[in-house]
């Protein structure tokens, strides 16, 4: 019987201030001001990692409970190309330029977090305060443009790290790609949550005059307080919209991406926010389903423990109903959408809107035939013009 109470005990102990009812949190959490990750797992690649563990005297918690604020440092990537080349079926392109790696906006949810695993750092707050970039990208973008025999088609800029994180301000690498671009006239498709991508409005606008650039802008939410807990850095949903607004004023077609909708946090508010870009100007619609590949699961199940432990069990439910059982299905043509009851009529939910608020309609596809080699008068010998 004696044995008995002290198990309850020390269940009650264990099980004190989870809302959830849920296991324990042995982990705790990072809360480094304005970052969005609250943990920083070790890369999936080291060979060891180390696990805290707290005694039972709280003295983890006071040690690593609260972090003093992160700086951003920046290291040279000294890659020899600049275009991505991807072969997923679901992807409706197949290369890209990434001027950046990791982003300092610090979406929670971002997917591309597991990429910087490759890179030796962890998908968590190092993704977001370590971030690699391409000084050379424009140049060498341009010397594949010039490969003999290269086929142009739409170039994605942001496919992977958003191409106007804050550092775009001061190394206008972005800005730089844009310009090659420009003078090839070669298509590209910009994803951005930035302000900043109104900065080259001069260079799109000019683009899109000869159907070579789209932009679209992701908006996850539009309550200021929800977004900046999960993309801290990032425009706020206002900005968001102005810059849909001010890129439609500037002929530059725009689009809005709803993604990631994220069960019982966001997804709500799917029809507001295609409702209130489609008034701000855009005239293209998209939307993503949460993603939750590699590390991301373990770094989204800690933050939502941490920011919503009311609703994190549900939202972790409903997630497993899309996934079959699971938090990702990387499949194709799954991952993107997900199954199941839920994940159709989110479906519903969207074509109905995109009916609703007139998306997509007579939409034109940007042009590849206007691809031109220009004339490098630095060559030596200079290069020729084609005769066709």
């Amino acid at each position: 019987m004696e044995a008995q109470t002290d198990r309850d005990a020390i269940a009650a102990i264990e099980n004190a201030g989870l809302p959830d009812g849920g296991p324990l949190q042995r982990f705790p959490s990072h809360q480094a001001a304005g970052r969005g990750a609250v943990s920083n797992p070790a890369p999936r690649f080291d060979a060891h990692a180390a696990s805290p563990f707290d005694d039972g005297w709280a003295t983890l918690s006071q040690d690593v409970g609260e972090l003093p604020r992160l700086s951003t440092t920046l290291t040279r990537d000294s890659t020899r190309s600049a275009i991505s080349w991807n072969a997923s079926p679901d992807i409706g392109f197949d290369r890209a330029v990434n001027p950046y790696r990791g982003c300092e906006h610090g979406c929670v949810y971002c997917y591309a977090r597991p990429t910087h695993a490759y890179l030796g750092y962890s998908p968590g707050l190092d993704f977001e305060t370590k971030l690699i970039f391409k000084p050379d990208v424009a140049r060498l973008l341009e010397q594949e443009l010039r490969k003999p025999g290269y086929i142009p088609r739409v170039l994605a800029l942001g496919s992977n790290t958003d191409p106007y994180q804050p550092v775009e301000r001061t190394l206008k690498l972005t800005r730089s790609v844009l310009e090659v671009l420009d003078r090839f006239n070669h298509p590209v498709g910009i994803v951005t949550k930035s302000l900043g991508v109104l900065r080259d409005l001069d260079i799109l606008s000019s683009m899109a005059k000869r159907n070579l650039a789209r932009v679209h802008i992701s908006i996850t939410t539009l309550d200021p307080h929800l977004a900046r807990v999960m993309e801290p850095r990032a425009a706020t949903p206002a900005l968001r919209l102005h810059a849909i607004a001010e890129l439609t004023r500037a002929g530059v077609p725009a689009g809005v991406l709803a993604a990631p909708m994220i069960p019982a946090l966001n997804d709500a508010e799917m029809e507001k926010i295609l409702e209130a870009a489609a008034r701000a100007g855009a005239r293209h619609a998209g939307y993503i389903l949460l993603r939750l590949p590699l590390e991301l699961r373990q770094m989204f199940e800690e933050w939502l423990h941490t920011h919503f432990p009311d609703r994190a069990r549900h939202v972790l439910s409903l997630i497993r109903q899309t996934r079959a059982g699971d938090l990702n299905d990387s499949r194709f043509h799954h991952r993107f959408s997900g199954q199941g009851v839920y994940s159709d009529l989110l479906m519903r939910r969207f074509a109905r809107a995109v009916r609703q608020f007139g998306f997509n309609e007579g939409r034109t596809q940007l042009v590849c035939d206007r691809f031109t080699v220009p004339v490098d008068a630095a060559a030596d010998p200079p290069s020729q013009m084609s005769l066709f």
